[in-house]
């Protein structure tokens, strides 16, 4: 899916007024996870807290009533770039969250989708589908060995 400039910077925008709620000196430091959770209905992507707070809303004209079933699938590398966007310029860097945090697509039922990105003190690690890939069919077959013996 490709979506306008205007759109990225709606949702670069959304991101930063988010993690605005916690930049440092605001707040004591906190434990929380933001989530970013797309509506493919109304186009809104809404983005909250652990404590269902909401802390950014915007509107993405290209999400509005898009059709296909693979509508995360989608978003969300729309949504790790953004992310990466604010980790490449430094905002997270500041922030009053306890490590280690997340960036978390979430659906509807506030389930999650992916995580898009793990903010660790050590590092900041992303979590791709290549980081994972196989990880079930190892761990199937391990599981198997070990049960046979």
């Amino acid at each position: 899916m490709d979506i306008c400039e205007q759109s990225q910077l709606a949702i670069v925008s959304a991101l930063k007024e988010a993690i605005g709620h916690y930049a440092a000196g605001e707040k004591d430091s906190v434990i929380t996870d933001i989530h970013l959770l797309p509506r493919q209905d109304s186009g809104e992507l809404v983005i909250f807290d652990d404590d269902d707070e909401e802390l950014a809303r915007t509107i993405i004209d290209e999400w509005v009533d898009y059709e296909s079933d693979d509508f995360y699938t989608q978003v969300e590398p729309l949504l790790r770039s953004a992310v990466m966007t604010l980790k490449d310029e430094g905002a997270l860097d500041k922030l009053c969250l306890l490590k280690p945090y997340s960036f978390v697509l979430v659906d509807d039922e506030k389930e999650t989708v992916a995580e898009l990105l793990l903010m660790d003190e050590e590092e900041t690690m992303l979590l791709s589908d290549e980081l994972l890939k196989g990880l079930d069919e190892e761990l199937d077959t391990f599981l198997k060995e070990l049960l046979e013996k």
